[in-house]
């Protein structure tokens, strides 16, 4: 069966990706409709099916045809426009792909870091996209921004910056400084030496995957997990094994048998406001997990983004309070409790391990934003971010309480949850099983956007990470009512 035109739509189709093949379905129908158009049988000024319709055709999720679509616009291919469907507005893909040309997209599948899974590039673009309900994001509201430090701080800048050239491999020694001062109050003491600064932790994490492991290491972490929607890890050859979690903290017992003698790894770990599931590792699990590790030389690397963000009451001290012989790699950032836009986030650990790293990131980009240095050391300095960091926790509690309220009042039969005593996320378990991927795309369809927790278990999910940090509180309520009403009528 071939496609034909009728009124200048295309209505039928009759190809479908080979799930065989190692090409990945969308790299499948980008090729197939390339080819359509460089030969002319889908003429400039057709219009294509619906993103529904073409998910269905192919017999792939409509996430699969939205990347499809969206390089082939970026190309100048089609375009999409509200109203008027998606149409072909250019037939030069034979030029992009003649002999000339290298085949790029061979190159690419070659590289070794690998590509995020569907779901997540659809939602690292539609979080940018007007009118969408944020559910799931994890950052801050903008209204949470605050102007009146900032002006302040930008004021004093010119007078405190000396320099905007490049800064030592370390980072600004200035900011080491006044992040050692400020970990004491964690019971963490380091030297500056013991600092290195980062570009957001995320990048700490990268420089410890392609630096200190080599490929098929273990990475044990919590399941759930926030690293699991990433592939930094796996880029690099290793493997993630999850560990259970329960309300106390990671099951550390459940490593031994699965670490094989001999075999390089170590412990990714949220212990404070854990990611996805808002848990705190108690203070007597801790030091369970610390002895565990000690004792089978397990190395670890404590992710602390959203210790300052206790809610209720604070959190026992972190991980690498305990360490005083260096197992401990303590990861943090200025992206939760702050904004992510400064790009800047530190790792502490032994100066042997900060100055490999240190290297690492110097043949990277040769050091963070000198300028993101400053301003966060300016900020840190004074009583100021601590009166800001005061204020942030109390907007969180009334968000929090706002968006607990809507979940007895639209889930209360629907789903089952834990109140977080701080942090961004509320873990929602669904109490009867539902397609978690087709809810992320039926809520997207009524301008929501959901963090699906299938991105971050290791097995089957049946729940939600929702976050009450970003979207405006006077539209949690009506959002939950929302959701609710997709979730019922799956249900059904």
């Amino acid at each position: 069966m071939s496609d034909f035109e009728k009124g200048n739509r295309i209505v039928e189709m009759g190809w479908k990706p080979d799930k065989e093949s190692n090409v990945p379905a969308y790299r499948q129908i980008i090729d197939y409709m390339s080819t359509k158009i460089s030969k002319g049988d889908w003429t400039i000024g057709s219009v294509l099916p619906s993103q529904r319709a073409l998910a269905k055709e192919f017999g792939v999720n409509r996430s699969t045809v939205v990347m499809a679509l969206e390089e082939l616009e970026s190309f100048g291919i089609l375009k999409g426009e509200v109203g008027k469907g998606t149409q072909v507005i250019s037939n030069t893909w034979s030029l992009l792909i003649s002999a000339s040309t290298p085949d790029w997209s061979q190159y690419l599948r070659s590289g070794l870091f690998k590509e995020n899974i569907p779901t997540i590039r659809t939602i690292n673009k539609m979080e940018f996209e007007e009118g969408i309900l944020r559910l799931g994001t994890g950052e801050l509201s903008p209204r949470l921004y605050p102007e009146e430090m900032m002006k302040e701080i930008f004021s004093r800048l010119p007078h405190s910056i000396s320099s905007l050239n490049y800064v030592e491999p370390l980072g600004l020694l200035e900011l080491r400084e006044v992040i050692c001062e400020r970990l004491k109050k964690k019971a963490i003491h380091c030297k500056p030496s013991n600092v290195l600064i980062t570009s957001g932790s995320l990048q700490a994490l990268q420089l410890i995957s392609v630096s200190m492991l080599k490929q098929g290491s273990t990475i044990f972490t919590e399941a759930p997990s926030y690293i699991k929607s990433l592939q930094v890890f796996q880029s690099a050859g290793m493997k993630l094994l999850g560990v259970p979690i329960d309300r106390e903290g990671i099951q550390y017992w459940q490593m031994a048998s699965e670490q094989k003698s001999g075999e390089e790894a170590l412990l990714y770990t949220i212990p404070t406001f854990h990611n996805p599931t808002g848990y705190v590792m108690t203070a007597r699990r801790r030091q369970e997990l610390f002895k565990f590790c000690t004792d089978n030389r397990l190395p670890i690397i404590e992710d602390d983004a959203y210790g300052d963000l206790w809610i209720d009451e604070e959190p026992p001290t972190p991980l690498k309070s305990m360490d005083q012989n260096g197992m401990i790699l303590y990861v943090g950032t200025i992206s939760k409790t702050l904004f992510p836009g400064l790009r800047v986030g530190w790792m502490v650990g032994s100066e042997s391990v900060v100055d490999r790293l240190g290297d690492v990131k110097m043949q990277m980009d040769y050091g963070a934003s000198s300028v993101s240095q400053w301003v966060l050391k300016e900020i840190m300095s004074g009583n100021a971010y601590d009166q800001y960091l005061e204020g942030t926790r109390h907007a969180l509690k009334n968000r929090r309480n706002a968006m607990i309220a809507a979940l007895k009042t639209h889930f209360n039969h629907l789903a089952f949850w834990d109140i977080p005593k701080g942090g961004f996320y509320i873990w929602v378990t669904l109490k009867k099983q539902v397609s978690i991927d087709k809810l992320f795309r039926e809520a997207l369809k009524e301008g929501i956007l959901l963090n699906p927790g299938s991105i971050y278990d290791f097995k089957k999910s049946n729940t939600l990470r929702l976050s009450y940090a970003y979207v405006d509180e006077e539209k949690i309520m009506g959002s939950l009512e929302k959701l609710a009403v997709i979730v019922r009528k799956m249900q059904r």
